[in-house]
C-alpha cells in the first residue's frame, strides 16, 4: 500500500488528496489501458484513482487493480476499489468506495480495518445525515451535472444542490458528475475538497494535460470559495 498521502484523514486514520480524483473508465480508456490513462494522469496532477469497472470479472477487476498498483503505489497515490470489498482485500488497496446498493460501510470497515480509506455516496440530504464519521472518511456527492459515464446515474444536482449537501457533510467531500475543467472551479467554490473525473480524463486525447488543466482549476476555485 502506498503511504505518501496529503491531506485529510478523519478520526485519526490514513491521511489522502481529494483535489484530483480520477475513476477509471476501461471502454472510454480504450487501447491504451486503464493503468496507462492512470499513469499519465498522475503526471498531469491526479492525486487520488479509484478504480471502477462494473462490468469486469473478479478475476479481471484483480489484474487491473495490480497493473494499477504498480504504477501507483512508487507515486505514493492511493488506489480506491469500487464497490468491491472482496477485490481491495484481495489486492491490498488503499480503500473502498461504496455505494447505496453496496456492502454498508460499517460492515466494510469491520472487513478492513480502521486503516483502509472508505469513501461513501451522497445524493440527498437522508444519505448525507446518515454519514457516520467514526466510519467513513470521505463522501462523493452528486451527481452535480449530468453524466453520461453512469447508466443509473440521478438527476443533476447542480451546484446549489452540492452546495447545500455539502453542508450537511462532517467530512471531507468530492463533487462527481459532468466535471470537467471548464466546471471543477465552480464546485470547489461551493465547499468541495476536490473533484472526481471520469470522462474529462479517460477519454482525453492527453490524459496528462487534461489532469493538469483540472488541478489548475482545482486551484482557482480554492482561490474564490
Amino acid at each position: 500500500m502506498s503511504t505518501a498521502f496529503q491531506a485529510f484523514g478523519s478520526t485519526g486514520r490514513r491521511r489522502f488528496d481529494l483535489s484530483v480524483y480520477l475513476v477509471t473508465d476501461t471502454r472510454l480508456s480504450g487501447p491504451r489501458g486503464v493503468a496507462a490513462v492512470a499513469e499519465a494522469a498522475v503526471r498531469g496532477g491526479v492525486t487520488l484513482v479509484q478504480l471502477r469497472d462494473p462490468d469486469a470479472t473478479t478475476r479481471a477487476l484483480i489484474e487491473t487493480a495490480r497493473q494499477l498498483q504498480a504504477v501507483l503505489a512508487p507515486l505514493g497515490i492511493p488506489l480506491i476499489v469500487n464497490d468491491r470489498v472482496d477485490v481491495a482485500l484481495a489486492v491490498g488497496a488503499d480503500g473502498v468506495h461504496l455505494g447505496d446498493r453496496d456492502m454498508p460501510a460499517e460492515t466494510a470497515r469491520r472487513l478492513l480495518g480502521p486503516e483502509i480509506i472508505i469513501g461513501v455516496t451522497v445524493h440527498d440530504a437522508a444519505e448525507a445525515q446518515a454519514v457516520d464519521v467514526a466510519i467513513a472518511d470521505y463522501a462523493g456527492i452528486g451527481p452535480v451535472f449530468a453524466t453520461s459515464t453512469k447508466a443509473e446515474a440521478r438527476p443533476a444536482i447542480g451546484v446549489d444542490g452540492f452546495r447545500t449537501l455539502r453542508a450537511l457533510v462532517p467530512l471531507p467531500v468530492v463533487g462527481i458528475g459532468g466535471i470537467d475543467a471548464a466546471l471543477a472551479a465552480a464546485v470547489v467554490a461551493a465547499g468541495a475538497d476536490g473533484v472526481a473525473v471520469v470522462s474529462a480524463i479517460c477519454a482525453a486525447a492527453n490524459p496528462e494535460a487534461a489532469a493538469r488543466a483540472i488541478r489548475g482549476a482545482v486551484t482557482n476555485g480554492r482561490g474564490t470559495a
